[in-house]
C-alpha cells in the first residue's frame, strides 16, 4: 500500500492526571480518506491537535513520508504538509472570498497578500480553484457570508490543497450541515482524495464516514478500538464500536427501529 504520508505510533497524551489520548495509532496515506469516528470525549479533538502541532505527545512517535518527525507548532505542521481545517473556518464572513482564500499568507507565487497584493492576479486564482471544487462563485468579490456552510467548508479545503497540503485533516465538516450541504463536502472530500491528498476526515456521523471512507478507525476513551477498510464493516457495526453504540441499538429496538 506504500509508504504513509503520515503516520502515529502509540501515542500517548496526557493533560495532569487526565489520560486524553491511551495509546492511539494511526495512519494515512496518499489518495485515501481515512476516516476517525468517536462520539463526543472519544478523544477526537485532542488527536487531531496532537497531529496539528497544537498539541506536543506526551509520548509516541511520529514519522511523515517514513521519518521520524516533531512538530512544535501548527506552522511547523502546514510547512510539513498538514493542513487542518477547524469547524469553525476562521473566515471573515464579510470579507470576500478571495481575500479569505489569501489571508494570512507569505508572498508566493508571484502574489503578495493585502496592500501590495496583486488582486487581479488573486481573484484568477480564487475562481478557479473554486471552480475545481466545484462552486461557481458569482463573483471573486462574493462575501463569504453569503455562501452555504458546505460552500464555506469547500473554500477552506480549496484553500489548504492550493497552499500545498500533503494531508488534509477535516475536523466534523458535516456536523451542522444540511443534506444538501453535506453532500457538496463529500463530493470535495472525494475530488481532494483523486487529486492523491491524503484526507483525515474526523466524524461521528458512520453514513457520512461510509459514504467517502477508504478506512474507518474508531475511537474510544482515547484508545483505538480497531481499523477496518471499506467494505468490511457496515454502518450498524461502526455504530457499536463508538462510545454509546449498544445503548443506542437498544433504544432502537425499544423505539421500533426508528434512530
Amino acid at each position: 500500500m506504500g509508504t504513509p504520508i503520515v503516520e502515529m505510533r502509540d501515542i500517548k497524551k496526557h493533560f495532569g492526571h487526565v489520560i486524553a489520548l491511551n495509546g492511539v495509532s494511526f495512519d494515512v496515506r496518499a489518495g485515501e480518506c481515512h476516516c476517525l469516528l468517536g462520539d463526543n470525549g472519544a478523544g477526537k479533538s485532542t488527536f487531531i491537535k496532537t497531529m496539528s502541532g497544537v498539541h506536543r505527545p506526551s509520548s509516541g512517535q511520529m514519522f511523515i513520508d517514513g521519518q521520524p518527525f516533531s512538530f512544535d507548532s501548527p506552522r511547523d505542521a502546514m510547512k510539513a504538509g498538514i493542513a487542518t481545517v477547524y469547524q469553525d473556518l476562521a473566515m471573515i464572513p464579510l470579507m470576500s472570498v478571495a481575500r479569505n482564500f489569501w489571508m494570512g499568507r507569505e508572498p508566493e507565487k508571484g502574489i503578495t497578500p493585502f496592500r501590495s497584493m496583486d488582486m487581479k492576479k488573486a481573484d484568477e486564482v480564487t475562481m478557479a480553484e473554486m471552480k475545481k471544487m466545484g462552486i461557481n462563485l458569482r463573483g471573486p468579490d462574493q462575501a463569504v457570508g453569503t455562501l452555504s456552510g458546505g460552500e464555506r467548508q469547500t473554500v477552506a479545503i480549496a484553500r489548504a490543497v492550493y497552499f500545498g497540503a500533503k494531508v488534509l485533516i477535516l475536523d466534523e465538516p458535516t456536523s451542522a450541515l444540511g443534506v444538501r450541504q453535506t453532500a457538496n463536502v463529500l463530493g470535495t472530500i472525494d475530488r481532494v482524495r483523486k487529486q492523491g491528498i491524503g484526507v483525515v476526515f474526523i466524524t461521528h456521523n458512520v453514513r457520512h464516514a461510509l459514504a467517502v471512507g477508504d478506512r474507518f478507525t474508531v475511537l474510544n476513551r482515547g484508545q483505538t478500538l480497531g481499523t477496518a477498510i471499506r467494505g468490511e464493516v457496515d454502518a450498524l457495526q461502526l455504530q457499536d464500536m463508538m462510545a454509546g453504540g449498544q445503548e443506542l441499538a437498544s433504544l432502537e429496538a425499544s423505539l421500533g427501529g426508528t434512530i
